[in-house]
């Protein structure tokens, strides 16, 4: 690294817990049940996108300026006032997710934009400083265009953050996008109406502090299960029950995380509820959310303090690199791998990670760990720049498509729930360097150290991804991730390099110890001596217990790591 220029990196920080809570349940419907709420959805659904146009109309103002209650006013008369207060929040919450993402498209085109604007000035096979040009004239051309299409695409954003007005799509653009080309989907216009229509209808009942069991439009009676549901004006014909309800025949019962749902609803506390369609399975859901208080978490300087132990994590495409590190950042017991098959359908992928993250929360359980420590990972620059600087051609374009699969944000996300529900901590660290760093200083390190535990070959049990585990965890403690230098290793009389700046003068012997050996004195038993006189040894290393079960909880070498 001389020479270059070091990214400054950002200080370690502990991941919030979880804002909220979601859990679902199956609803089993009659054939009654299902009309009545498809004609419900689908009525709300239709008044739902009739105000998300009316609020993009609007454009990007104040939210006093919204004309929420003028809308909500509109929408009451058609259904009611919660049903109206739920769909005009909703129009809101999208209309800021659509203008959010409008900026991010805006800063990735322009890093885009910027990186090629860079490489084209530069003759073609030829390097100005760290600006490298392309290959030859045809990719050059290649780039050419590609910036006209880029810079007309940005245009079209720009104007659109302008005059404030996204576009966004009821029911998904993806699947609209779809109506166009039914045959390139293999899809009958039978096939696509169903999801269609089932993605745009509305059913989702805001939770109120004081109503009955915490929502008064959909109620969940938690002592027999029931559930009931608010009928639009033009809808209470359908009622059957009293004060224009309809109670399903159906029961609900959330089986997890029950008893913090039963604690809010037994208060009357708010709770959320969501009424989805799954037209593939031909299945119904309730789910259930809330929020939840934020508790204070100890930082990394308090967790470092405390003397307590990281399990810290290499997140990859196939699989997870993860090592248990103490407080003074030195490695303990072997490395682990656990592979990930992420692919196939959503759900899937889904399932397979969580399954992963519960392998890890089992280990940091198992050897004692405080929290779990992970890179700060988000792949923007990646995504925006990655045709100009993660390579060309086939291999360029497989190495891109993996790093574009490894799922950064949803890891994270899950990690941060089911970690939290199991009493452990996760703190980020800058990414900055880990790998690299990691596999010079702590690859052969940990090679050695399973090699003399395991009695095998381990070259290719160890690999440079354990290495950035621990980099991550020492930047996780606030050290340093390079090696003190010099540092002896476990066996001291077989190791080849002597501990320099850590040595001490051999205390000299007492009571029935044979004495102290002088530059005259011949070493007894036939050994020699390599200097004789008054000789230095390094500081005592912890003993380790041979045969002893589980990992090794000493640390890897026998003198404290560097922690400035």
């Amino acid at each position: 690294m001389a020479g270059k220029r070091l990214r400054t990196i950002v200080a370690p920080f502990t991941v919030a817990a979880p804002a909220g809570a979601r859990i679902r349940d199956r609803l089993r419907l009659s054939e009654r049940d299902v009309e009545v709420l498809t004609a419900v959805g689908r009525h709300l659904g239709s008044h739902a996108c009739v105000d998300l146009a009316e609020r993009i109309r609007i454009g990007d103002v104040k939210a006093a300026r919204n004309r929420r209650a003028e809308r909500k006013k509109r929408l009451t008369a058609v259904s009611s006032s919660r049903w109206a207060g739920a769909m005009t929040r909703t129009s809101e919450d999208q209309y800021q997710l659509a203008l959010r993402c409008l900026h991010d498209e805006r800063a990735g085109l322009r890093r885009a934009i910027a990186m090629i604007s860079k490489r084209l000035p530069v003759v073609c096979g030829d390097r100005e400083g760290r600006i490298r040009g392309y290959a030859d004239q045809e990719e050059r051309w290649h780039k050419q265009r590609r910036l006209q299409v880029l810079t007309a695409r940005l245009t079209r954003v720009e104007d659109r953050i302008d005059k404030g007005r996204p576009a966004i799509a009821a029911g998904g653009r993806r699947l609209a996008k779809a109506r166009h080309h039914l045959t390139d989907a293999e899809l009958s216009e039978q096939q696509w109406r169903r999801p269609w229509e089932a993605r745009r209808m509305f059913l989702t009942a805001d939770g109120e502090t004081g109503a009955p069991f915490g929502n008064y439009t959909i109620t969940v009676d938690p002592g027999d299960d029931s559930v009931t549901i608010v009928l639009p004006e033009p809808l209470r014909h359908l009622a059957n029950v009293p004060r224009g309800r309809y109670r399903l025949a159906g029961m609900v019962r959330f089986h997890h995380r029950r008893e913090d749902w039963l604690d809010r609803v037994q208060a009357n506390r708010a709770v959320r509820y969501d009424i989805t369609h799954d037209p593939d399975r031909d299945r119904w859901y309730l789910d259930a959310s809330w929020s939840t208080d934020a508790p204070a978490l100890p930082c990394p300087d308090q967790l470092a303090a405390s003397g307590a132990r990281l399990l810290s994590v290499d997140l990859n495409a196939d699989h997870l690199a993860a090592c248990v590190v103490d407080a003074c950042g030195n490695p303990i017991g072997q490395p682990i791998t656990i592979p990930t098959v992420l692919t196939g359908p959503a759900s899937q992928r889904d399932g397979r990670l969580r399954q992963a993250i519960s392998e890890l929360i089992h280990l940091a359980h198992q050897h004692h760990c405080a929290g779990i420590a992970i890179e700060n990972l988000g792949f923007a620059d990646a995504r925006a720049t990655g045709r100009e600087t993660m390579g060309r051609g086939k291999r360029g374009k497989t190495f891109r498509r993996t790093v574009a699969g490894i799922p950064t944000a949803r890891f994270r996300e899950r990690l941060r729930g089911m970690a939290y529900h199991r009493g452990l901590l996760v703190v980020a660290v800058d990414p900055a360097y880990t790998s690299r760093w990691g596999a010079q200083h702590w690859q052969r390190p940990l090679q050695q150290q399973t090699k003399q535990n395991t009695q095998q070959n381990t070259e290719n049990m160890v690999t440079r991804h354990h290495g950035a585990a621990v980099a991550i965890a020492r930047r996780a403690f606030g050290h340093g991730i390079r090696r003190r230098p010099g540092v002896t290793a476990r066996h001291q009389r077989m190791a080849a390099r002597r501990a320099t700046g850590q040595t001490a003068s051999r205390p000299p012997a007492h009571g029935t110890a044979s004495p102290q050996r002088t530059a005259g004195t011949p070493p007894e038993g036939g050994k020699t001596c390599r200097s004789p006189g008054d000789q230095l040894t390094p500081l005592p290393a912890p003993k380790t217990v041979r045969g002893a079960p589980g990992p090794n909880p000493g640390p890897v070498y026998g003198d404290a790591a560097h922690v400035g």
